[in-house]
């Protein structure tokens, strides 16, 4: 165990744990956009910015990727904080400008307006999508692509993935909203900044009803070693 000080306030907690987790642990608020508790930090947002003092020397950190140690003292809210996260607001609301989740993150941290030239995105590109594809489903179907001002979130060749099962695990965790899955009858659509792809929907043999994308199905008989007969029930009539 290691006791560090944030905002005045003494805690301790396991050692190697982050900052922004530790926080989370103590009901300490540091907003952010691109972490997860489902998987490993990437630092993309950079709004959880804090102040951290060590050996006499100050400097901002991103508190999901910085480790806590003994003694570590943690600001969370002083005026260079909060100026540095009003900045990148700006970029973020120029980006994403009609998203929703966007302008009320800016408002609530003191930001009205921007300008930078605005942009019509939903994505932030924080790679939440990407890293819960690889880490949690482990089929990789979606990937950051390009460089600089053409960075982007795609899928394969920005076509339709024959990776992807449509588990639709991207669309959740997905902060802003810019990837969503719709059912209707037997179809599920998941659809992505630069692509659209329908999954046909498994109909169980029970109830009758579309529960599953058939190729999510398949995907977890073979990983499991089931039979794919063991899924041909939906989970509300299974004993």
């Amino acid at each position: 165990m290691v006791t560090l000080t944030i905002d005045g306030r003494q805690v301790q907690t396991e050692e190697g744990k982050m900052i922004l987790d530790v926080a989370r642990d103590n009901n300490i608020y540091i907003p952010s956009l691109c972490a997860h508790e489902s998987v490993t930090p990437y630092g993309a947002c950079r709004l959880c910015l804090v102040e951290v003092a060590k050996n006499g020397r100050e400097k901002l950190v991103t508190s999901c990727l910085y480790p806590v140690e003994e003694g570590l003292v943690v600001r969370t809210d002083s005026e260079k904080i909060a100026s540095n996260r009003r900045m990148i607001m700006e970029l973020l609301l120029a980006r994403c400008p009609n998203n929703k989740v966007i302008q009320d993150l800016a408002r609530q941290l003191g930001v009205e307006k921007t300008d930078f030239n605005l942009e019509d995105n939903d994505c932030i590109l924080c790679a939440l999508c990407v890293r819960v594809c690889e880490e949690v489903v482990g089929v990789s179907a979606i990937s950051l692509v390009n460089r600089g001002v053409n960075r982007e979130m795609a899928t394969p060749f920005y076509d339709s993935s024959d990776a992807c099962i449509g588990c639709g695990s991207c669309a959740y965790v997905c902060p802003t909203g810019a990837i969503t899955v719709e059912d209707a009858g037997d179809t599920r659509t998941i659809s992505m900044p630069n692509s659209k792809t329908a999954f046909k929907l498994k109909k169980c043999k029970i109830c009758g009803n579309y529960w599953a994308p058939e190729k999510q199905l398949d995907y977890i008989a073979r990983k499991s070693n089931l039979s794919p007969e063991m899924l041909d029930i939906c989970p509300n009539c299974r004993d």
